[in-house]
């Protein structure tokens, strides 16, 4: 039996690889927590079979393929789906973050209009990241492949529609709904809640820890950062989304944050040696207004311009969605 398995990260490709119980491996890299989301027609293009007039410059999932005869398959442009038809078993291992579980109601959501390819589909839900095991420790998983059924299609549709929707209400509707077939889909509809600009300061749930770890004397940027055996266990965003948020804390009209001694967070930034290591060695403080907003005596919003993304939903300062954590509700502009 030839199988395949579709991954929601980069770092998962290797160790499922030298596990060695696939014929095949792609990552999917897209991400969708933060910036404006890919249109429907760029996403379709993204999995679709790649014509003549796309060419080779437009973003494809053939770029990432790693596995079965990838040569052939860029050869003849091969749509998702249509790759997923050369084996007889395809499993989706996903990692347990929000951005992966976005990833799992995209694909399945793309996958049901495939019938053929249902019935070979199954789901391997993790629990932590995959590329931070062993990959003897992934042998054996496989046998936890739980079938893709037409409740599973179902609910990630409606979770893929809701978020995104040009406001967050369809998503938070969402935690009236029994979502346990996928079982962390709860939990990431939560998570992204919180990252909603919070009804006291201002502020989404990673930027407010990022606040209380410079308080607690974590004073260098990348002490902000996630990873592992780190203090900040939100995991939301990656590496260069965090720079941005604390950009976004430091860099304003109004700071949170002061003694980001460089910037901004960019590549050229870090290729440069001296500036980045001037970056390193800053050593971050709250400002006046960082302590109040950290206290929520004081909203972030009412000093700066707020202009971002949250799904389908463009946050401004005149149109501010927020969250409101300790009732649990979603308050509107």
């Amino acid at each position: 039996m030839k199988r395949l398995i579709l991954t929601s990260s980069d770092s998962a490709v290797g160790v499922l690889k030298r596990a060695g119980f696939a014929d095949g491996v792609i990552p999917f890299g897209v991400r969708f927590v933060c910036g404006p989301l890919l249109s429907t027609t760029e996403l379709e293009t993204l999995l679709s079979a790649r014509s003549v007039r796309q060419g080779a410059s437009a973003p494809h999932w053939l770029d990432s393929l790693a596995g079965t005869h990838p040569e052939s398959a860029r050869a003849h442009g091969l749509g998702l789906a249509e790759f997923c038809e050369r084996f007889d078993a395809v499993e989706l291992w996903i990692d347990p973050e929000p951005n992966s579980q976005l990833q799992l109601i995209w694909l399945l959501d793309h996958l049901r209009r495939h019938s053929n390819i249902i019935s070979r589909l199954a789901l391997v839900q993790m629990d932590t990241a995959i590329g931070n095991h062993l990959p003897s420790e992934l042998v054996g998983l496989e046998r936890r492949a739980i079938p893709i059924r037409n409740d599973h299609l179902e609910i990630a549709s409606t979770a893929w529609a809701a978020y995104r929707a040009p406001t967050p209400a369809v998503w938070f509707d969402l935690l009236e709904h029994n979502l346990s077939v996928l079982p962390r889909l709860q939990g990431t509809v939560v998570t992204l809640l919180e990252e909603l600009p919070n009804r006291g300061s201002g502020l989404g749930a990673t930027e407010m820890r990022m606040l209380e770890l410079i308080s607690a004397g974590h004073v260098h940027p990348h002490d902000l950062f996630p990873g592992h055996e780190k203090p900040n266990e939100r995991r939301t965003f990656v590496y260069w989304e965090i720079g941005a948020l604390l950009d976004g804390l430091a860099r304003c009209p109004s700071p949170a944050v002061s003694g980001l001694d460089e910037g901004p967070f960019t590549i050229e930034m870090h290729e440069q040696a001296d500036r980045h290591a001037r970056y390193k060695q800053s050593r971050l403080s709250l400002t006046e207004l960082g302590k109040a907003v950290l206290a929520q005596a004081d909203d972030f919003t009412r000093h700066n311009p707020i202009h971002r993304w949250w799904g389908g939903t463009e946050l401004t300062n005149d149109r501010l969605w927020r969250w409101d954590s300790l009732n649990r509700a979603l308050v509107a502009p």
